[in-house]
C-alpha cells in the first residue's frame, strides 16, 4: 500500500510538473491555482508537492539545468578537436534550450540569477574544462583565463536566449548562431567558425 501511496505521488508530482512548465510558458504569471486546475489535481494537491510558486519554478529550473548538463555531455563525449568539442556541445544544448528559455527568463525573478548560475557550476566547469585545452593547443585565443571564459560564454548563451523571446533573433537560427558566437569568442576566426558550425549542423 504504501509502495502504491508514493507511486501515485509520484505520478502526481510528475504531472504537475509536466503541466507546469506549460502553463508557465504559455502565460509566465499562471498562480499554483491556474496550474491545479490544468493539471487536474486540487490546489492542496499541488501545495504538497511544493510549497509555494517560488518552489514549483525552482524545481523545473532544477530538471532544466539537468537536461541542459546532459545535453553539454553528450556533445562533447568523445571528441578530441577543443574546437569541435565547443560546437557541439553549444549546438546540443540549443536543441534543448528553445523549451526552457522562456523559463530561464521566469526562473530570473523567482530563482534568481546567482541561483541559476549556481545550480549551472557543473556545466560551466566542463566548458572551462574544453576551454583550457583549446588555449593550450593554440586552438582558441583570449586573454582570460578559461574559468573566466567560461563565464562569458555562458553569459552569451543567456543574452542569446533573451535575444530570441524578445523576437531579435529566429529561434531556428539561434542554435548555429549561439555556436559560431562562442567559438569567436574563444578566438576563433569567424569564417572557421561559422564553416565548422555548418559542417556540424548539416
Amino acid at each position: 500500500m504504501t509502495t502504491g501511496n508514493a507511486s501515485r505521488a509520484d505520478v502526481n508530482r510528475r504531472r504537475i510538473l509536466d503541466v507546469a512548465l506549460a502553463e508557465l510558458l504559455r502565460d509566465p504569471d499562471a498562480s499554483m491555482d491556474q496550474i491545479a486546475r490544468a493539471a487536474g489535481v486540487v490546489r492542496r494537491t499541488v501545495y504538497g508537492h511544493f510549497q509555494n510558486r517560488e518552489a514549483l519554478v525552482g524545481a523545473l529550473t532544477d530538471e532544466a539545468v539537468e537536461t541542459v548538463a546532459a545535453a553539454h555531455a553528450a556533445g562533447r563525449e568523445g571528441v578530441e578537436d577543443p574546437a569541435e568539442s565547443l560546437a557541439r556541445s553549444t549546438l546540443a544544448i540549443w536543441e534543448i534550450a528553445d523549451r526552457y528559455r522562456l523559463l530561464v527568463a521566469l526562473a530570473q525573478r523567482s530563482v534568481t540569477m546567482q541561483g541559476i548560475r549556481d545550480r549551472l557550476a557543473p556545466v560551466r566547469e566542463a566548458c572551462a574544462e574544453i576551454l583550457r585545452r583549446g588555449l593550450e593547443q593554440g586552438v582558441f585565443e583570449s586573454p582570460l583565463p578559461p574559468r573566466a571564459l567560461a563565464y562569458v560564454h555562458e553569459q552569451s548563451l543567456f543574452a542569446l536566449m533573451d535575444a530570441v523571446n524578445d523576437g531579435l533573433l529566429a529561434a531556428e537560427e539561434a542554435g548555429r548562431s549561439a555556436a559560431v558566437t562562442m567559438l569567436t569568442a574563444a578566438g576563433v576566426p569567424a569564417s572557421r567558425a561559422t564553416e565548422l558550425v555548418a559542417k556540424l549542423s548539416d
